[in-house]
């Protein structure tokens, strides 16, 4: 029976040890590191890593920013800012409860891990449900990954860390509960989930469109120099916004017409997608989630209850 272990064990080690992140920080303003993830999907060939996470080396210590997708990319998160820094974690700020950004949560045990109040709910409402999807998505990358919720409530702000003013705006159009950060230091906003760049957005939790677009007004009024989206590259000028206006009002007028028309959601899902959008990843598959998720509301807008109506008399 121990040669039949020890065959096994043998057996596994490759695929084990392929289980490697591989993260290089990139650094991107002063004292300020991105770790740029794929705008693919979650696979098992990539780990979930399809998430930006990044981080900024203080005179008090290092601010990260989201943990990642599991334990593993987590401990691979502090073993890269290792090589940049000698200076020790300080704080975790979560952008908001989505699985990709907040289940290396466990490698920062040590260390406050902060978020708003709405975004610890959440995860305290949605975190297992994820995290068990996640491991039937991306297998053995997520062993031993559990959900560890936020130790500390952060309040919109002003907050020196450092020698870094940061500005924390509470929003919510992608979940209802999201962090948007600007180092007035660097002029570096990280926008979270707020902003997808050469990506299709994703809204399981967002209480609309309309407010998403006024959280771009918000943040594309803020005195930025670079934009960090939650998912995709980094950019000097406003093209990740105005691609994620487009994008927002065609899916929004989208859902509208359709719902006018009456069409069902086997309908909308085989709408085409424009040609403008063609560059970006995931249209069709996000367009079917965002139909399941939103386009229910739109018809209950188009609907009138019979009793609402006044009754004719004679």
């Amino acid at each position: 029976m121990r040669c039949i272990l020890l065959l096994l064990l043998c057996l596994g080690l490759p695929a084990w040890a392929d289980l490697n992140y591989r993260l290089n920080p990139r650094q991107i303003a002063e004292g300020t590191w991105l770790l740029e993830g794929s705008t693919d999907n979650f696979a098992k060939d990539n780990g979930g890593n399809i998430v930006n996470t990044a981080f900024i080396a203080t005179e008090s210590g290092v601010l990260v920013i989201d943990s990642g997708p599991s334990k593993r990319y987590g401990e691979a998160l502090r073993q890269a800012i290792a090589t940049v820094t000698d200076k020790p974690v300080s704080e975790v700020l979560l952008t908001h409860h989505h699985p990709d950004h907040v289940l290396g949560n466990q490698a920062f045990a040590d260390v406050p891990v902060g978020a708003l109040a709405g975004t610890g709910e959440l995860l305290r409402q949605q975190g297992e449900a994820m995290a068990e999807n996640m491991y039937r998505l991306v297998g053995d990358w997520m062993r031993g990954t559990e959900v560890v919720l936020p130790t500390r409530v952060l309040e919109p702000g002003i907050r020196e860390v450092g020698g870094h003013r940061l500005r924390l705006l509470a929003l919510g159009g992608h979940t209802g509960a999201d962090l948007a950060i600007l180092d007035e230091t660097t002029g570096v906003l990280f926008a979270g989930d707020l902003v997808f760049y050469q990506r299709a957005l994703t809204t399981p939790n967002s209480p609309g469109l309309e407010v998403w677009l006024q959280d771009l007004d918000t943040l594309q009024a803020l005195p930025w120099k670079q934009l960090v989206p939650g998912h995709g590259p980094v950019a000097s000028d406003a093209r990740p916004f105005a691609q994620m206006r487009d994008y927002l009002g065609w899916l929004d007028g989208l859902m509208r017409d359709g719902a006018a028309r009456g069409d069902d959601m086997a309908e909308m899902i085989r709408r085409p997608i424009p040609e403008r959008f063609a560059g970006i990843s995931l249209t069709r598959y996000e367009l079917i989630r965002s139909v399941s998720h939103l386009y229910p509301r739109y018809e209950r807008q188009q609907l009138r209850r019979v009793d609402a109506s006044p009754i004719p008399r004679n």
